[in-house]
Protein backbone atom coordinates (compact mmCIF):
# COMPACT_ATOMS: atom_id res chain seq x y z
CA UNK A 1 0.00 0.00 0.00
CA UNK A 2 1.25 3.46 -0.89
CA UNK A 3 1.55 5.82 2.04
CA UNK A 4 1.65 9.61 1.99
CA UNK A 5 3.60 11.57 4.58
CA UNK A 6 5.46 14.77 5.29
CA UNK A 7 8.83 15.21 3.62
CA UNK A 8 11.72 15.09 6.12
CA UNK A 9 15.37 16.14 6.00
CA UNK A 10 16.36 12.48 5.65
CA UNK A 11 14.46 12.31 2.36
CA UNK A 12 16.98 14.70 0.80
CA UNK A 13 19.35 11.74 0.67
CA UNK A 14 16.75 9.25 -0.54
CA UNK A 15 14.90 10.82 -3.44
CA UNK A 16 17.38 10.67 -6.31
CA UNK A 17 15.24 8.07 -8.07
CA UNK A 18 12.59 10.79 -8.39
CA UNK A 19 14.74 13.83 -8.91
CA UNK A 20 17.04 12.58 -11.67
CA UNK A 21 14.34 12.70 -14.35
CA UNK A 22 15.47 15.07 -17.17
CA UNK A 23 12.22 17.07 -16.94
CA UNK A 24 12.48 17.57 -13.16
CA UNK A 25 14.15 20.73 -11.94
CA UNK A 26 16.68 19.97 -9.23
CA UNK A 27 17.83 22.36 -6.56
CA UNK A 28 20.53 22.58 -3.92
CA UNK A 29 19.97 21.28 -0.39
CA UNK A 30 19.52 24.82 1.06
CA UNK A 31 16.59 25.39 -1.34
CA UNK A 32 14.81 22.23 -0.19
CA UNK A 33 15.51 23.06 3.46
CA UNK A 34 14.04 26.54 2.99
CA UNK A 35 10.79 25.02 1.71
CA UNK A 36 10.78 22.45 4.48
CA UNK A 37 11.22 25.19 7.10
CA UNK A 38 8.72 27.70 5.67
CA UNK A 39 6.03 25.53 4.06
CA UNK A 40 6.26 22.01 5.57
CA UNK A 41 2.56 21.36 4.91
CA UNK A 42 3.25 21.79 1.18
CA UNK A 43 6.11 19.26 1.04
CA UNK A 44 4.73 15.73 0.73
CA UNK A 45 6.08 12.34 -0.35
CA UNK A 46 4.48 9.07 -1.39
CA UNK A 47 6.22 5.82 -0.51
CA UNK A 48 5.91 2.36 -1.99
CA UNK A 49 5.47 -0.63 0.33
CA UNK A 50 9.12 -1.58 -0.23
CA UNK A 51 10.27 1.81 0.94
CA UNK A 52 11.06 3.57 -2.37
CA UNK A 53 10.03 7.19 -2.65
CA UNK A 54 7.41 7.31 -5.39
CA UNK A 55 7.02 11.09 -5.48
CA UNK A 56 6.71 14.16 -3.25
CA UNK A 57 3.36 15.86 -1.37
CA UNK A 58 1.17 14.78 2.12
CA UNK A 59 2.00 15.51 5.73
CA UNK A 60 -1.18 13.97 7.09
CA UNK A 61 -0.30 10.27 6.98
CA UNK A 62 1.25 8.51 9.96
CA UNK A 63 2.42 5.45 8.00
CA UNK A 64 5.74 3.72 8.74
CA UNK A 65 8.83 5.26 7.13
CA UNK A 66 9.95 3.94 3.75
CA UNK A 67 11.83 5.49 0.83
CA UNK A 68 9.95 8.13 -1.20
CA UNK A 69 8.99 7.59 -4.89
CA UNK A 70 6.70 10.59 -5.54
CA UNK A 71 6.92 14.08 -4.16
CA UNK A 72 5.29 17.48 -4.42
CA UNK A 73 6.84 20.66 -3.12
CA UNK A 74 5.00 23.95 -2.97
CA UNK A 75 4.38 27.13 -1.05
CA UNK A 76 1.83 29.85 -0.36
CA UNK A 77 2.55 33.28 -1.80
CA UNK A 78 1.04 36.45 -3.23
CA UNK A 79 -1.15 39.30 -2.04
CA UNK A 80 -4.57 38.90 -0.45
CA UNK A 81 -5.44 42.56 -1.20
CA UNK A 82 -4.90 42.04 -4.94
CA UNK A 83 -6.64 38.64 -4.86
CA UNK A 84 -3.35 36.92 -5.74
CA UNK A 85 -2.85 34.85 -2.56
CA UNK A 86 -2.30 31.33 -3.88
CA UNK A 87 -0.67 27.96 -3.62
CA UNK A 88 2.29 27.40 -5.90
CA UNK A 89 3.55 24.02 -7.07
CA UNK A 90 7.34 24.31 -7.13
CA UNK A 91 7.96 20.67 -8.07
CA UNK A 92 5.92 17.56 -8.70
CA UNK A 93 7.81 14.46 -9.66
CA UNK A 94 7.00 10.76 -9.83
CA UNK A 95 9.65 8.07 -10.20
CA UNK A 96 9.33 6.51 -13.70
CA UNK A 97 8.37 3.06 -12.40
CA UNK A 98 5.41 4.54 -10.48
CA UNK A 99 3.87 6.72 -13.19
CA UNK A 100 0.31 6.30 -14.48
CA UNK A 101 -0.97 5.15 -11.08
CA UNK A 102 -2.77 8.40 -10.19
CA UNK A 103 -0.12 9.47 -7.68
CA UNK A 104 0.53 12.88 -9.26
CA UNK A 105 -3.22 13.59 -9.29
CA UNK A 106 -3.49 12.63 -5.60
CA UNK A 107 -0.56 14.83 -4.63
CA UNK A 108 -1.99 17.75 -6.61
CA UNK A 109 -5.35 17.25 -4.92
CA UNK A 110 -3.67 17.42 -1.51
CA UNK A 111 -1.77 20.57 -2.41
CA UNK A 112 -5.02 22.14 -3.65
CA UNK A 113 -6.79 21.20 -0.39
CA UNK A 114 -4.01 22.83 1.64
CA UNK A 115 -4.20 25.97 -0.55
CA UNK A 116 -7.99 26.01 -0.14
CA UNK A 117 -7.64 25.84 3.68
CA UNK A 118 -5.13 28.71 3.58
CA UNK A 119 -7.66 30.86 1.70
CA UNK A 120 -5.93 30.83 -1.67
CA UNK A 121 -7.62 32.18 -4.77
CA UNK A 122 -5.87 29.70 -7.07
CA UNK A 123 -3.03 27.21 -7.44
CA UNK A 124 -0.38 27.80 -10.08
CA UNK A 125 2.62 26.00 -11.51
CA UNK A 126 5.18 26.35 -14.27
CA UNK A 127 5.76 23.60 -16.81
CA UNK A 128 8.00 23.35 -19.88
CA UNK A 129 6.08 24.03 -23.08
CA UNK A 130 7.72 20.92 -24.57
CA UNK A 131 6.49 18.66 -21.73
CA UNK A 132 3.15 17.85 -23.34
CA UNK A 133 2.58 14.80 -21.12
CA UNK A 134 2.62 17.06 -18.05
CA UNK A 135 0.65 19.85 -19.76
CA UNK A 136 -2.08 17.38 -20.71
CA UNK A 137 -2.15 15.87 -17.22
CA UNK A 138 -2.56 19.31 -15.64
CA UNK A 139 -5.35 20.14 -18.09
CA UNK A 140 -7.12 16.91 -17.10
CA UNK A 141 -6.82 18.06 -13.47
CA UNK A 142 -8.58 21.33 -14.31
CA UNK A 143 -5.61 23.63 -14.93
CA UNK A 144 -5.47 26.04 -17.86
CA UNK A 145 -2.69 28.07 -19.42
CA UNK A 146 -2.74 31.52 -17.86
CA UNK A 147 0.32 32.86 -19.70
CA UNK A 148 3.51 31.88 -21.49
CA UNK A 149 6.77 32.88 -19.82
CA UNK A 150 9.51 33.32 -22.41
CA UNK A 151 12.88 31.65 -21.76
CA UNK A 152 11.89 30.64 -18.23
CA UNK A 153 13.95 27.43 -18.13
CA UNK A 154 17.71 27.69 -18.62
CA UNK A 155 19.07 25.32 -21.20
CA UNK A 156 22.28 23.37 -21.17
CA UNK A 157 24.66 22.25 -23.91
CA UNK A 158 24.29 25.49 -25.87
CA UNK A 159 20.58 24.95 -26.53
CA UNK A 160 18.26 27.97 -26.37
CA UNK A 161 16.37 28.61 -23.13
CA UNK A 162 12.89 27.09 -23.03
CA UNK A 163 9.54 28.79 -22.53
CA UNK A 164 7.16 27.78 -19.75
CA UNK A 165 3.42 27.77 -19.34
CA UNK A 166 2.13 29.33 -16.14
CA UNK A 167 -0.89 27.10 -15.54
CA UNK A 168 -3.59 27.90 -12.99
CA UNK A 169 -6.63 26.38 -11.37
CA UNK A 170 -9.14 28.61 -9.57
CA UNK A 171 -10.13 27.69 -6.02
CA UNK A 172 -13.51 28.35 -4.38
CA UNK A 173 -12.43 31.78 -3.07
CA UNK A 174 -12.19 32.95 -6.70
CA UNK A 175 -15.86 32.33 -7.49
CA UNK A 176 -15.68 34.52 -10.61
CA UNK A 177 -12.53 32.71 -11.80
CA UNK A 178 -10.76 36.01 -12.45
CA UNK A 179 -7.38 34.49 -11.58
CA UNK A 180 -7.40 32.18 -14.59
CA UNK A 181 -8.36 34.61 -17.35
CA UNK A 182 -5.49 34.11 -19.82
CA UNK A 183 -3.12 36.96 -20.57
CA UNK A 184 -3.14 37.89 -24.27
CA UNK A 185 0.64 38.19 -24.58
CA UNK A 186 3.73 36.34 -23.27
CA UNK A 187 5.82 37.73 -20.42
CA UNK A 188 9.47 37.50 -19.46
CA UNK A 189 10.72 35.92 -16.19
CA UNK A 190 11.59 39.33 -14.76
CA UNK A 191 7.94 40.42 -15.22
CA UNK A 192 6.65 37.72 -12.86
CA UNK A 193 5.86 38.90 -9.33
Amino acid sequence: MTSLRAFTCDDLFRFNNINLDPLTETYGIPFYLQYLAHWPEYFIVAEAPGGELMGYSDPLSQQPRCAPCVAVMGKAEGSVAREEWHGHVTALSVAPEFRRLGLAAKLMELLEEISEKKGGFFVDLFVRVSNQVAVNMYKQLGYSVYRTVLEYYSASNGEPDEDAYDMRKALSRDSEKKSIIPLPHPVRPEDIE
